[in-house]
């Protein structure tokens, strides 16, 4: 398993980093196709930032955690981490979960949320930019990935139609999906 350390603000003591890859490496415990982890740590007004992201089997999966204390920041990250494991082998091993979940769309509260959206729109700059692959799944799947990430939407190609969804968290509870009009 590889681990890459990225630092920003932030000093990583030798003996910190060796705490960390220890811990790290016990993760494979709960799922042996961990590909790769990158921590990212950071300080900003005292506050350390730690995001443990890992690659499992082609599946990303984060924990993030603020403290004052790095290692209990990282620590709390690395649970949270774990916990997504723990769920996505969960979910791999029994298929049936799929089934037992809600996941309802009600188009009418999708196009009124986008119209009440679009005059509310503000000019604004784009500070970042991210790419990252496109794989085909169903929107059920696009829900648990988004969950799984700790995200309040994600962008899917949809399976079934080939074209690009969204899926998001509604504030009211439960997941929209925005779908492009023909």
């Amino acid at each position: 398993m590889d681990i890459r350390f990225v630092n920003r603000n932030a000093e990583l003591a030798d003996d910190l980093k060796e705490y960390m890859e220890r811990k790290l490496s016990k993760l494979e415990k709960f799922f042996p196709k961990i590909l790769d982890n990158q921590v990212v740590l950071s300080l900003s007004r005292g506050i350390h930032t730690i995001e443990v992201t890992s690659n499992v089997n082609g599946v990303i999966m984060r924990g993030e955690e603020r403290d004052s204390d790095l290692r209990k920041a990282f620590d709390i990250a690395l649970k949270n981490l774990e916990r997504r494991i723990r769920r996505h082998k969960k979910y791999l091993t029994d298929r049936v979960q799929l089934k037992t979940h809600d996941i309802s769309f009600n188009l009418d509260d999708i196009t009124s949320d986008m119209s009440k959206s679009a005059v509310e729109e503000k000019k604004e700059d784009i500070v970042k930019v991210k790419r990252f692959p496109l794989r085909p799944m169903h929107a059920e799947e696009a829900c648990m990935q988004m969950d799984l990430l700790g995200h309040s939407f994600f962008v899917f190609s949809n399976a079934e139609s080939g074209s690009i969804n969204v899926v998001y968290k509604r504030k009211s509870g439960g997941y929209g999906l925005l779908e492009p009009a023909d």
